[in-house]
């Protein structure tokens, strides 16, 4: 069968993904730049194509609650947002996490603090991948770096969410949300029946035959030893994530001599650096996360035994640079570059920031 391309924004891409991966429900609110998503979505009208719902909640609190009892009855339920919103959605997706329920949630990061700008950023790291709610729970996070990605993530997305119980985050940023490119587009996915639903979800609420006891879906245990065990319980399964999930690309990285660690639309930009910089006879490589969490920690910490250095490449004030700090021990100088507020870096710009902290450092 010939393969369908089309011409897609980055949040269109991701709205079209929901729709051909079966997923059955949508909850969200507009915020800018991740607004495309649900415009496109109501536009399509996928309750007609599928059977889909998509409903414009009336609020951030409300759409990430509709996740909770979508995903509660085993449906795959997708939310999108962007920073101020996700913030929003903070305690529900504790909520979510802590009563193991798969969803997919979508973050396309602009800048902050606070309100702060439309423009794109990547400052929403730390919320992402060390809890932005309360308690001791994680999020599986994808990091696209091309509007294939976005497209291709959101199926990919929903098999972890499934497979873990688990929410899962595409930490996407406003470069890669409003861009346009070509996309494959996949064929489209029956959504699943209610005996699907029951068969790969035994847990969900889906009546109660009398061959079981209730299902009961809450994050609530009042006796400590209980709640404790819950959480090694939880700590077991971000173990077994880590060990099996890790997910990014190396490019150049076999005769390197100094590594730029990037994600997303910063991963781009760095490959031109990297591309100017080898033209100057300077051997530079770089790591892309695919994963945000897991995060590549084994693989850095090979690359420093074996290069001079590292250069951190995030539009943010330096917040993955600490985890590539604690992955390569400190053996060779780690620095941080990035521009902030919504301000996009030149590749030249990454260029001078590895010559002047890394080579001339």
């Amino acid at each position: 069968m010939e393969k369908e391309l089309r011409l897609m924004k980055g949040n269109e891409a991701i709205a079209e993904a929901a729709i051909r991966s079966g997923a059955d429900a949508y909850f969200g609110y507009p915020i800018t730049p991740q607004s495309e998503v649900i415009e496109y979505l109501m536009a399509e009208k996928p309750h007609e194509r599928t059977g889909m719902v998509v409903l414009q909640a009336e609020s951030e609190v409300a759409a990430i609650n509709m996740i909770y009892g979508a995903a509660s009855c085993g449906r795959m339920a997708m939310t999108s947002s962007s920073s101020p919103g996700i913030s929003l959605k903070q305690e529900g997706i504790s909520y979510i996490a802590g009563a193991e329920l798969p969803c997919l949630i979508l973050n396309v990061v602009r800048g902050g603090p606070g309100l702060g700008t439309i423009q794109p950023s990547q400052s929403d790291y730390f919320q992402s991948t060390k809890c932005g709610g309360h308690g001791d729970y994680r999020l599986i996070v994808l990091a696209p770096a091309s509007v294939q990605e976005m497209y291709d993530f959101v199926e990919l997305g929903f098999d972890l969410a499934f497979k873990y119980r688990n929410p899962v985050m595409i930490q996407s940023d406003g470069i890669i949300g409003q861009m346009m490119e070509k996309v494959e587009i996949g064929e489209q996915k029956q959504r699943r029946d209610p005996q699907d639903i029951i068969k790969q979800c035994p847990w969900a609420t889906t009546g109660k035959p009398e061959s079981r006891e209730r299902n009961i879906i809450t994050s609530l245990d009042l006796v400590a030893a209980k709640q404790e065990e819950f959480n090694r319980k939880l700590i077991r399964k971000y173990e077994e994530v880590k060990e099996n999930e890790v997910r990014y690309e190396l490019i150049n990285t076999e005769d390197a001599d100094y590594i730029i660690v990037a994600y997303g639309s910063s991963s781009r930009l760095s490959m031109k650096a990297m591309d100017i910089l080898r033209a100057k006879g300077v051997k530079v490589g770089i790591v892309r996360l695919i994963t945000l969490f897991p995060f590549p920690t084994k693989v850095l910490s090979e690359l420093a035994d074996k290069v001079k250095g590292f250069l951190a490449v995030e539009m943010s004030a330096g917040q993955m640079v600490e985890d590539v700090q604690l992955a390569t021990k400190f053996k060779v100088p780690v620095e941080h570059f990035g521009r902030l507020g919504g301000v996009i870096p030149a590749p030249e710009e990454i260029v001078e920031a590895l010559e002047q902290k890394i080579i001339g450092g």
